[in-house]
């Protein structure tokens, strides 16, 4: 039988462990281990995801940790099989074993047992089924061999008394990844739209960027890298952006209202248009002392960098043929009807009977407008072609 006259370290060691959970995909092994220990148990498993699809088996992912499963791999992730189970439809975060459903004859007789538990050793079960904020159902199974003594009254209200912390643990684990998920999302959609996003800290120096970000400082044309700091060509922009970004942080810890963004422009060494820059600081806790702390993101638009529309998107949305949204995405780049029609080998009265009947399906009657309908629709905000295939 497990020891559970846990002193104070000890407990506060296991519901730290759980709590570990919520915070990475990647540390599953440490809390089942925790009350693999806790509970003397052979495994421990969590049965996550149930699918639910029409003429196909009801299948699940079981996490799982225990004797059977070598020490390379530590963590095992299995299907699990829903309708062979006699576990089903318990009442949720309420912890059972075998004995609360039926009688030791009763389970030495069951094909759950004979054909699923007794191959991997299994014969004393302890559950619960964790009810998480969404409304779904994550399952606990910790188990023992038969040769081992079935779960105790005092095991089983130690693992009632874990089971609010498993719970949090889980949904803020949820709560995290969705965050995550919103967040890589946001930064897709903005690096579709071109924009070139670097974080910085009050130093200047540069946290991370993303890859249009990495494309335009590897250039040097107006902005670089210097010390591992984001550093402007020319000496008077670079004074202006360092006081820019100080003056940022300054206002932010100030103001006790919403501050807008601070702008600039950065002149480049190869002529093009001047490079904008917006600096937004990330807004910390009221509580929190972030003096030296604190982070940024700089924005950076490039205005004669080329469109990321999406021609599958776009000729979807006007309703253009491949040739017409082609023509389309070359004229949004910048280039003249000549230009486009020798970029897109055809003969320029082709390209002029495109344009023709791109302005009877868009009802615009300049390129001009053609343009600014493009770049203000979805189509730059859709995945890029190469990313599905197209």
């Amino acid at each position: 039988m497990a020891d559970v006259s846990f002193n104070l370290n000890q407990y506060s060691g296991l519901i730290e462990t759980i709590y570990d959970l919520s915070q990475s995909k990647s540390v599953w092994y440490k809390p089942l281990q925790a009350l693999r220990d806790c509970f003397a148990a052979n495994y421990v498993t969590l049965i996550l995801k149930p699918t639910f699809e029409e003429e196909e088996e009801e299948l699940g992912l079981m996490i799982a940790i225990g004797s059977g499963i070598s020490a390379e791999k530590k963590v095992q992730y299995l299907p699990y099989r829903y309708h062979i189970t006699p576990f089903n439809n318990q009442q949720p975060d309420t912890v059972f074993t075998v004995d609360d459903l039926m009688d030791e004859e009763a389970w030495e007789q069951s094909t759950y047992r004979k054909y699923w538990c007794a191959n991997v050793g299994v014969y004393h079960v302890m559950s619960v089924d964790i009810a998480t904020r969404d409304g779904g159902i994550v399952k606990l199974r910790i188990t023992r061999p038969e040769s081992e003594p079935n779960f105790s009254n005092e095991e089983k209200v130690l693992c009632q008394m874990l089971v609010s912390h498993l719970k949090r643990a889980l949904d803020i684990h949820q709560q995290l990844d969705r965050s995550n998920s919103l967040g890589t999302m946001y930064n897709e959609a903005i690096s579709r739209l071109s924009i070139a996003t670097v974080q910085i800290d009050e130093s200047g120096r540069i946290l991370e960027q993303n890859v249009f970000a990495n494309e335009l400082l590897t250039l040097e044309d107006g902005l670089k890298v210097q010390g591992g700091k984001l550093t402007a060509h020319y000496p008077n922009d670079n004074r202006e952006l360092k006081q820019l970004i100080q003056n940022s942080f300054k206002m932010v810890r100030e103001s006790d209202r919403p501050i807008l963004p601070e702008a600039m422009s950065i002149a480049r060494p190869s002529g093009e248009v001047n490079l904008g820059v917006v600096v937004e600081v990330i807004p910390s806790p009221a509580w929190e002392n972030s003096i030296g702390q604190g982070k940024a993101v700089v924005y950076i638009r490039d205005s004669v960098a080329k469109s990321q529309a999406s021609s599958h998107v776009a000729k979807k949305i006007f309703g253009l043929t491949t040739a017409e949204t082609a023509l389309t995405l070359e004229l949004a780049n910048g280039l003249s009807l000549e230009e486009a029609a020798e970029r897109l080998n055809i003969r320029r009265n082709t390209a002029r009977a495109h344009l023709r009947s791109i302005f009877s399906k868009t009802g615009v009657r300049r390129q001009t407008e053609l343009v600014r309908i493009l770049l203000n629709s979805v189509a730059p905000l859709a995945c890029n072609d190469a990313d599905v295939g197209i």
